[in-house]
Formats: structure tokens, C-alpha cells, sequence
């Protein structure tokens, strides 16, 4: 038999949907077999995985890199260092860089700078928005795996980063969704009500609340959900596929529910930090717990976990939001000013790994939720997500005997400074390797610092 490149022996393996123990062989960047343990010969290199789990590489389906524009919060270099880091091998990244991809133009210059910095694999969302709704269609030849679409105002201060990337009515929203159903991909979108939350911080500010806790007052859950509301029944009338990003309150989950069970295609996906922290994380982090959707009420949050272990919920992404600390900061006198959003590409899989030990869910879920539903439902499987012969041989290795305590200090992103919110927190869990595609980039939280441009773009299968 060939020598092999590199042998996974002995680890409880994720196949077919359950752990089983074996032996996975890997040769020129793809798995060549998995086997009874003992029965493959040689390799190169072997990771020895008695007591470990071995799943498929984690697919984060909501990264945020700032390049090109703001690589002072984060560069591509950065953020796929962290995704290693946290057992991430393919990064799904959402367009908000300036201008964000709404055309081949700008998309390609993303792809070249993405080209020489990647460390892990990517892939890109296209930017849809009213603004150039031609264009809609023709960049889903460009090999984007998803749309992306705000449907609020650029943020203050940050026009050029939502150029071509928000609907600002429900005509736009309309014209733009039977655009993006004409190429079967799906519309991944913000779903907050604008109009709500400016008359609300517009109030409150007028008000002299402008604390942490104000944040969560003025986006209530009926922002979120009377606007999921809105784009299920926009999405029935045009046939296109719809994305509810990181969804944080029960009543968008039933309306999803709902909508799947008459025949809709919605996809749902939420967040750690929805399912971990409640709103009194406000209190002790301030700015740097602001995000949007905001953190939810504690009853909340232990019911989402249903939705979790149920299957409404069917892919977890970190929505990586890397920014400076001064643009963190500018929140601790009117919190309506921090600019919404952490980062956590680097914790995404441990944290969702530390539930299962702590019994929220079960680690079966959590490759599910990770790793083999993001594959499925952004078509690239099975070249992802799976452990099968002839699949990538994206492959992390974890032990659940094993403890980590999380150290903002340690990370590769840019904005380490911003992460708060988790750290110090010990999970029942440690990561031991991350593999992209045969190659061993990350051991035991080091990463390799020679992988710049390693990384391969990933598009859909025809």
C-alpha cells in the first residue's frame, strides 16, 4: 500500500452520524480511507487519538474579515489564524469590508487579497442590495455560496462598508429577493426592524438612557421577529431560499418552524453567545457585550436550547465581529455608540463543545450544527464536511478529558483585546490539532505561522 501522508489512528471518529473508533488515512490532501484500527500501514506523520474524538473540520458559516478597509480590526492572515486556532477549517465569510462584493469587480479583488492571506479554507457570500439590483444575479456566477442583505441604515460612520449591501424598504426587499431566486442560492439577512429601533434609541437617548443595559430595551424581541415575520411571507411570494442569521428569541424559531413545515426553504442560524450569555452580560462587559440582535433575557436563553436539540436551528456560526478597542470603548458613556459585535471564530466550536459536557446538548449535535449541516446547506458537501474517502481531509482532533481556560491574550485575531465576553471562562474540553486538508495547522492552540495563503477558495458544487 502507499504510504500514506498523515494517520488519524485510534480516535472515536465522527462517520455517518455517530462515533465510532478507527483509523483515518490521509493522502494528497484528501481521506483515503477509514479503516479498523491497525490495518493501514505507514504514514508520514501519525496523530496518535486514543481517548480523543476526531470530527470533520468546522465550518463557520458567519465571519466577518475587514479587508480590504479596515485591516486594522482584522486581515484575512488574522481571522483564519484564529479559525485554526478554534478548530475552524473553512470560514463562510459575510460582506461587510469597504465596498462590500456586490459586483465581480470587487469581489474579485477580495478573492486575490483572501488568495495570499487564508491560512484555512473560505468561501464568500455576494452582497444584495437595493442599490444595484442587475447585479444580483450576476455575481452568483462568480462561485458565492450565499447572499447577504441588511435591511436597516448603514450604521454611523460606516456608509462605505454597507454600500450595495442593504434594502432600505420593503420594494427593494422584494425586487431584490426574486433577484437572488432566480439563482437558487440562499438570502442570508439581518432581520431587525429599523424603523423600531431608530424611533426607540432616538427616545431613549432624548431620554438620558444610554446605559449597557438600554441596548437589549431598545431592540425587544418584537424587532427581531415582526421582521422574520415580514420576510418569510416576502420570501414565500418570490420562492427564494431564505437564511435567518444569528436568530436570538423564540418567536422567530416558531415562525421558522412554521414556515419549514408548509414547505418553505428557511435555514436558521444562531450564535454562542445567544445560547450561553443572558442581557446581565451587559452589565459586567458593557460595550464590549454589545451586539445585534442583543443578548436576550435568561429565560430565553435556556429555551433556545430546544430549538437546538429539535433540529429548528440548523447551523451555528460565531458572527465574527473583529473591531478596535477605541471603537469598543466609545460605548462606556452612551452605549449606543460601541460598535456591535465580537470576536469568537476562535471559540465557536470549544464553547458549543463545553455545552455537550455540561449536558446542554449532545457532541453528536454539535458536529451536526458545526460542521456537517453548514456542508449540506451551502451545497458544499461532500467535499466538506464529512469524514469519508475522497472528502478534503479537514479533520480536528479534541479531547473531552481534558480542560481549557479561555485567554483573550492567546488569540490570533486582531481585536484579542475586544474579546471579554468569554474569557476566562474554563470549558470542559481541549482542542489538539486542526487539519486542513492534510496539513497540520494548529497543535495544541499553536498555529502554524508559515500557512499564509494555504488556504484554497471553496465553491459550490455544480
Amino acid at each position: 500500500m502507499t504510504m500514506l501522508d498523515l494517520l488519524v489512528k485510534n480516535g472515536l471518529t465522527y462517520v455517518d452520524g455517530v462515533f465510532k473508533k478507527c483509523d483515518v488515512g490521509v493522502k494528497d490532501g484528501k481521506i483515503a480511507c477509514v479503516a479498523e484500527c491497525g490495518i493501514l500501514g505507514e504514514a508520514k506523520r501519525v496523530i496518535e487519538a486514543e481517548g480523543k474524538y476526531v470530527i470533520p473540520g468546522g465550518i463557520d458559516t458567519h465571519v466577518h474579515i475587514r479587508s480590504p478597509g479596515h485591516d486594522d480590526r482584522e486581515d484575512f492572515y488574522t481571522g483564519t489564524m484564529s479559525a485554526a486556532q478554534g478548530g475552524c477549517t473553512t470560514i463562510l465569510e459575510h460582506p461587510i469590508s469597504t465596498p462590500p462584493q456586490y459586483n465581480k469587480e470587487i469581489l474579485d479583488n477580495r478573492k486575490n487579497i483572501a488568495r495570499d492571506k487564508c491560512v484555512v479554507d473560505y468561501a464568500f457570500y455576494g452582497a444584495a442590495g437595493g442599490e444595484f439590483p442587475e447585479e444580483i444575479t450576476e455575481i452568483a456566477k462568480e462561485g458565492i455560496v450565499a447572499y447577504k442583505s441588511f435591511l436597516h441604515q448603514a450604521p454611523e460612520g460606516r456608509e462605505k462598508e454597507f454600500v450595495g449591501l442593504t434594502m432600505a424598504n420593503d420594494a427593494e426587499i422584494l425586487v431584490g429577493m426574486r433577484e437572488i431566486a432566480k439563482t437558487g442560492l440562499m438570502m442570508a439577512s439581518h432581520a431587525e426592524n429599523n424603523d423600531l429601533i431608530t424611533y426607540n434609541i432616538a427616545k431613549m437617548r432624548a431620554e438620558g438612557h444610554t446605559k449597557p443595559l438600554d441596548h437589549c430595551k431598545s431592540r425587544p424581541p418584537i424587532t427581531e421577529y415582526s421582521t422574520v415575520a415580514k420576510l418569510i411571507m416576502f420570501a414565500k411570494e418570490t420562492g427564494c431560499t431564505l437564511e435567518l442569521a444569528h436568530m436570538s428569541t423564540v418567536e422567530s424559531m416558531e415562525l421558522a418552524r412554521k414556515a419549514r413545515f408548509e414547505g418553505q426553504k428557511v435555514f436558521v442560524e444562531t450564535c454562542p453567545h445567544y445560547l450561553l450569555l443572558d442581557e446581565t452580560a451587559l452589565e459586567k462587559y458593557g460595550p464590549f457585550a454589545r451586539c445585534n440582535p442583543p443578548l436576550r433575557p435568561k429565560e430565553t436563553v435556556e429555551k433556545l436550547w430546544d430549538y437546538v436539540n429539535d433540529g429548528t436551528i440548523d447551523f451555528i456560526g460565531s458572527d465574527h465581529g473583529p473591531f478596535l478597542l477605541s471603537e469598543k470603548e466609545q460605548g462606556n458613556e452612551d452605549i449606543f455608540k460601541a460598535f456591535c459585535g465580537a470576536p469568537g471564530v476562535d471559540l465557536r466550536l470549544p464553547l458549543m463543545l463545553d455545552a455537550a459536557a455540561r449536558g446542554k446538548t449532545t457532541i453528536e449535535r454539535v458536529v451536526e450544527l458545526l460542521c456537517v449541516n453548514p456542508a449540506r446547506c451551502f451545497n458544499i458537501y461532500p467535499q466538506k464536511g464529512t469524514i469519508s474517502a475522497g472528502a478534503d481531509a479537514d479533520l480536528v482532533v479534541f479531547d473531552m478529558n481534558d480542560t481549557t481556560v479561555v485567554d483573550r491574550n492567546k488569540s490570533y485575531s486582531k481585536a484579542r483585546e475586544t474579546a471579554r465576553i468569554f474569557d476566562g471562562w474554563e470549558l470542559g474540553c481541549k482542542l489538539n490539532y486542526t487539519v486542513v486538508r492534510g496539513r497540520v495547522l494548529m497543535e495544541d492552540g499553536v498555529v502554524d505561522p508559515d500557512c499564509a495563503g494555504y488556504g484554497q477558495l471553496v465553491t459550490p458544487q455544480k
